[in-house]
């Protein structure tokens, strides 16, 4: 009997791996297979000839990239609209959820929900093009009001003071609304019988929210936190492109950016290939970090 049961689960196993078969080799052949293509970071590679008759030079790409006076503020441009958009996606949702917590209409509040999470599933192309009509300095919206008060037009995708701003601003407009479910569903997972016993010993609503809720949700803002250190070095390129241009390079070129118009304007292949092997590189260090630190801080683990 044993042997039969284990036999049929053998031939159900089997099933599913040929359900599976397909994906899989979609997988190899669309992202494993084009990752023999890092070869060319070590070549000075020249398309008639091919990766297999291009030069060897070693790490002679990666030496020219280093010493280019560019890369280091391309690099720090990077890391910091990163990190702004990292702590700016742990603040934001993390407050919205809280106030939709408290609202008792549940129509209201499932209006509120879709309204702001809309932006989410429109491309950065749509999005692109309704941010330079708002904000354009002749006729957006934005610079009228301003115009109303008294205040000079501000060029708001053509002024470094204020680019990085506007990135991280309508980056959470997009994303923020999207990124509270995650604090939703955090909050539905704490105990009710503690908002009893603090309503017993007299807490308001804020201090409920304090000694109660946070410290309910304190696991997955660690575990949210702790995961985006990977992503320190994506900055969002579909974004970026879409809203930058020649005037705010000083502070909005990012490494994503810098290697599409060396590797596709510019066609230096070969050079574009090792910054962004330098790039997944320090992404997969990041990551691997962020991965442990969960395990050790709030005990997630992947397998």
């Amino acid at each position: 009997m044993i042997g039969a049961t284990g036999k049929g689960k053998e031939r159900s196993n089997i099933q599913l791996h040929l359900m599976v078969f397909p994906a899989l080799v979609l997988l190899a052949l669309f992202y494993y297979w084009p990752m023999l293509g890092i070869a060319i970071a070590f070549q000075k590679f020249k398309p008639v000839h091919g990766m297999l008759g291009s030069e060897w030079i070693g790490f002679e790409n990666f030496i020219y990239v280093f010493n280019l006076p560019t890369f280091g503020q391309v690099l720090w441009n990077t890391v910091v609209i990163a990190c702004m958009k990292i702590v700016s996606s742990l603040v934001l949702p993390i407050l919205v959820a809280l106030l939709l917590n408290e609202l008792r209409r549940e129509r209201f509040k499932r209006t509120v929900q879709t309204m702001i999470y809309l932006p989410h599933f429109l491309s950065w192309i749509i999005l692109g093009g309704i941010l330079i009509d708002i904000l354009s300095p002749s006729t957006g919206i934005v610079n009228k009001l301003l115009a109303g008060l008294g205040i000079q037009p501000i060029y708001f995708l053509g002024d470094n003071r204020w680019f990085r701003f506007v990135i991280v601003g309508s980056d959470q407009w997009k994303e923020f609304g999207f990124n509270t479910i995650v604090y939703l569903a955090a909050l539905t997972g704490i105990n009710s019988t503690l908002y009893e016993a603090a309503v017993i010993d007299g807490a308001s609503r804020l201090r409920q929210t304090w000694h109660v809720t946070l410290p309910g949700m304190a696991p997955i803002i660690v575990l949210m936190a702790t995961l985006s250190l990977g992503q320190i070095l994506n900055a969002g390129f579909e974004q970026v492109f879409n809203l930058y241009h020649p005037s705010v390079y000083e502070t909005g070129d990012i490494i994503d950016t810098f290697i599409y118009r060396i590797g596709i304007e510019e066609a230096q292949y070969s050079v574009a290939t090792a910054v962004g092997l330098f790039r997944s590189a320090i992404s997969f260090l990041f990551l691997s970090a962020a991965y442990w630190l969960a395990y050790r801080l709030v005990n997630y683990r992947i397998f």
